[in-house]
């Protein structure tokens, strides 16, 4: 079968706190503490506070972003 560009599996660019907590098993307030050392990288959007996936990959990696 013929793999098109569209039907690949796409990455977010950003994932909300909540997200991210689902998805690592990380408490809240670890995640909040990883924003504020730096570990994670964040961008604020209006109130929202979104981590960047690949800083979250790579934490969860073991690797430096």
């Amino acid at each position: 079968m013929i793999e098109r560009a569209w039907e690949r599996k796409i990455e977010p660019l950003t994932v909300r706190v909540s997200t991210a907590v689902r998805i690592t098993g990380l408490s809240r307030s670890r995640i909040y503490e990883l924003i504020q050392s730096g570990d994670l990288e964040t961008v604020k959007v209006g109130r929202a506070t979104l981590i960047q996936y690949g800083s979250l990959k790579a934490l969860t990696a073991g690797t430096a972003a």
